[in-house]
């Protein structure tokens, strides 16, 4: 219980302080209020002492908590998980010419102006032709959209083709991305109707063609990037499903989740969809992320016959899920890069492109998960892996409360796990920062031939976090 002396003033007498009109007229009258309102709660809890001038008191505290108040919006931060491509911290970075873009077209710009002819223009054609040259050159046959992400896509896709008829999907990749990507709501969103086929591990030619037989209007198939089924296991491939769909006449769909221009060579990577490869053994419509692997802005492509995806560009529901200026904007760019031969300049390949990620995956110690695992797959420690207990005893709410704050990975309930790919200078909690210990140094005064040996071997591991992401975890 408040004592007299701890009660503090009302807010409307602070805010009529000079001190609290000066703070309102930097800061805004209701962040200011709010402000107040804390510390004079913290005031009343005995948190704060206020002492004879409690009002100072409460001023100076609201003072320093605007002060220290984080911009509006998303902050940058340290990846220091070991993932390249992580959805909760963003995802791809964008390469420098794609930021540029981003402030060029955050103004007035040509969105829907075609300057050649003074009319209206299709703010599609800013990425559409460089889609084309860079996935289907000489393909006169094909066309290709842009929508807000894959989901949508998908759904965009879905409602064109299949809205109110059945759709056949492999029990084996009704997946479920992150918390919110269920392809079976999906389908039922698009009004398009689940048939299943074949089992969880085991579909068969014979279970499509009894689905077509059933009705089926189109066939989908969804790589399930976040899990793997090993074991007594069979799939069927694009080219098989082609050649059904043909001899049907219904369209053949294919989710590939992220989508390079080329196959990858770095191990858990070279199995990464090729959306060319794709339409070149008979899909129809491909589905792929404009981020992930291509390193881009978030976004959905479908590319495919070109009667398809005008299709798709003439539903209603292509202008509810269509990209702004800065997405685009942001994607062009991307796609210039790839076309220019520099993808090296886009950060998620120039970083698969270290010399420090060795050619094949291998473990190293104190620096985070080895193994084989590929895209999807979960990367457990090797026999050589040793444990550390460098984050026991870290408050991480501390560290991720550093300018700019390090995020790093839980080791299974050890506190955060070593760094990977973080500054030469640690984050620290006061005092002087200090460097990295040479490699091979365990701290003390000799070397450490085995700990030189294991950190000189980097291990890549992909892994997938929420909403179909690709991911490189490379240590």
């Amino acid at each position: 219980m408040a004592t007299p002396a701890e009660i503090p003033p009302s807010i409307e007498k602070l805010l009529s302080d000079e001190r609290g009109l000066a703070l309102a007229a930097g800061h805004g009258r209701l962040r200011t209020r709010e402000a107040l309102r804390e510390a004079a709660d913290r005031v009343r809890r005995g948190v704060l002492r206020a002492g004879a001038d409690a009002a100072g008191a409460i001023l100076d505290a609201a003072k320093a908590t605007l002060a220290f108040r984080p911009a509006a919006g998303p902050r940058p931060v340290v990846n220091a998980t070991g993932v390249l491509l992580h959805t909760n911290l963003g995802r791809a970075p964008l390469a420098v010419a794609a930021r540029e873009a981003v402030l060029r077209a955050c103004g007035y710009s040509t969105l829907e102006l075609d300057l050649a002819t003074g009319s209206r223009g299709k703010r599609g054609e800013h990425v559409r032709p460089l889609l084309l040259e860079l996935f289907a050159p000489g393909r006169a046959d094909l066309d290709a959209l842009a929508v807000t992400n894959t989901a949508a896509a998908l759904l965009l896709a879905l409602d064109t083709v299949a809205n109110g008829r059945p759709v056949a999907v492999s029990r084996g990749e009704l997946v479920a991305i992150g918390g919110d990507f269920r392809v079976p709501s999906i389908l039922a969103r698009s009004g398009a109707s689940l048939l299943e086929v074949g089992t969880t591990n085991k579909t068969t030619p014979e279970d499509y063609a009894e689905a077509v037989r059933a009705g089926a209007a189109a066939i989908l198939k969804v790589r399930p990037s976040n899990y793997r089924i090993v074991g007594f296991t069979e799939e069927v491939s694009l080219g098989e499903l082609a050649s059904l769909c043909r001899e049907a006449r219904i369209p053949l769909l294919f989710d590939a989740g992220a989508g390079s221009p080329t196959r990858f060579v770095q191990p858990g990577l070279c199995d990464e969809p090729v959306p060319a490869e794709a339409l070149a053994e008979g899909a129809d419509l491909v589905c792929f992320s404009g981020d992930k692997t291509l390193g881009g802005p978030q976004a959905g492509i479908l590319l495919g016959a070109a009667a398809l995806v005008g299709a798709c560009a003439k539903n209603p529901l292509a202008r509810a899920l269509r990209p702004d200026k800065l997405v685009l904007a942001a994607l062009a760019a991307t796609l210039d890069l790839h076309l220019s031969g520099r993808a090296a300049e886009i950060p998620f390949h120039a970083m698969l492109a270290d010399a420090r990620v060795p050619p094949r995956g291998t473990c190293a110690p104190d620096r985070g998960f080895g193994g084989r695992a590929r895209l999807g797959g979960r990367g457990g420690p090797s026999r050589r892996r040793r444990r550390r207990r460098d984050g026991d005893g870290i408050d991480a709410s501390l560290v991720r409360s550093s300018p700019p704050p390090p995020v790093a990975r839980r080791d299974r309930g050890r506190g955060p796990a070593p760094f990977a790919r973080a500054p030469r200078r640690r984050p620290h909690l006061g005092g002087k920062a200090r460097r990295r210990p040479p490699l091979g140094h365990s701290g003390g005064g000799r070397r450490d031939p085995v700990r030189a040996r294991g950190r000189r071997s980097a291990s890549l591991t992909t892994v997938t976090s929420s909403a179909r992401e690709s991911s490189v975890r490379a240590s």
